[in-house]
């Protein structure tokens, strides 16, 4: 990468490289695959929420496969244990007699994670990824022991079955960049994915390195300061106690963004221009990144629930006030 110009070319070839090759094995979802490639190249996390049969684990599962990245797989259960997740410390005899404590790494060691039906095992076991997902690092037995970089963790959530699923917790849902919302293909796509049939799988198409020197580019997307502003408009408008709120907001919204919305955001704008040619951010990849990245962090309240105003009208009623 001598050049600027070099470099965005680059970049664009390997966009559209990761892009046919989602083709070959998803069909539709175009949405939640450039929302889903976003944060992989600002290295977030992402919740996935939809009914069973939508593809949500083969979306994860291909991103791995055309990434060369280390993927595991934990389905989540009510019996599993924290340990279960990041590993644990057994005692081994050697040759000679001897006793000692191995480590035997859990699967949170990878760098994409499926954590298929997060919500279905207890809030003990749900903290285990929090270190992981906030510091990139998990302690077991007293001892640190950092993730290799890139590591994101994809969470699936089914909306439709409450029974025996725990809900989680505001402190690791702020964790997630994205929010993702995944819907019933049209018509349309429902056709070709019925005539779909899978050719050997999809090939790699990008490497491990690769991807940490896109995730740099990103970095280096400049953000202008009309954009800053925006965001941070956006954010305090949707807390109730700030002065840049409006009534509607003041009625339905119990908590607002925090600041890591304003973050998440940012990086997110850096992301869609970089992923369109675009050399600097703009209003409207702030404006494409709100919905996920606001979904899970703008809490409603009891007149909101009892008047049937959900949280993306009043995303939606913020970018208007924008």
């Amino acid at each position: 990468m001598q050049t600027t110009e070099a470099t965005w070319e680059k970049v664009r070839d390997e966009i559209r490289k990761l892009r046919a090759e989602i083709a070959r094995e998803v069909v539709g979802q175009d949405e939640i695959v450039q929302q889903m490639l976003v944060a992989l190249l600002c290295g977030g996390h992402c919740l996935i929420i939809g009914v069973p049969g939508l593809g949500k684990t083969l979306l994860v599962r291909t991103l791995g496969q055309i990434l060369g990245l280390k993927f595991n797989r934990i389905q989540f259960t009510p019996d599993l244990m924290p340990t279960d997740i990041v590993g644990t410390e057994i005692l081994q005899a050697g040759a000679g007699g001897e006793r000692a404590f191995r480590f035997v790494a859990g699967p949170v060691f990878a760098h994409l994670l499926l954590a298929d039906e997060i919500n279905r095992t207890p809030p003990k076991t749900q903290a285990a990824l929090l270190e992981a997902m906030q510091e990139k690092q998990v302690t077991v037995a007293g001892e640190t022991r950092a993730l290799e970089e890139p590591f994101v963790v994809f969470a699936t959530q089914n909306p439709i079955e409450h029974e025996g699923t725990y809900p989680l917790p505001e402190a690791q849902l702020d964790r997630f960049q994205f929010s993702l919302k995944v819907e019933y293909p049209s018509m349309d796509e429902e056709r070709l994915i019925m005539r779909h049939r899978r050719n050997g799988g999809p090939g790699e198409a990008l490497t491990r390195a690769a991807l940490l020197e896109l995730q740099q580019v990103v970095d280096k997307v400049p953000v202008p300061a009309h954009v800053e502003d925006f965001i941070l408009k956006l954010v305090h408008r949707s807390r109730p106690q700030s002065p840049l709120a409006d009534e509607h907001i003041k009625r339905y919204v119990e908590w607002g963004a925090g600041p890591r919305a304003s973050q998440n955001l940012a990086r997110a704008a850096q992301a869609f221009a970089l992923l369109d040619g675009h050399a600097a951010a703009s209003v409207e990849d702030v404006r494409r990144a709100a919905l996920p990245v606001l979904r899970h962090r703008i809490i409603p309240n009891y007149n909101a629930t009892g008047e049937g105003v959900s949280v993306e009208s009043l995303i939606e009623h913020l970018l208007k006030q924008s």
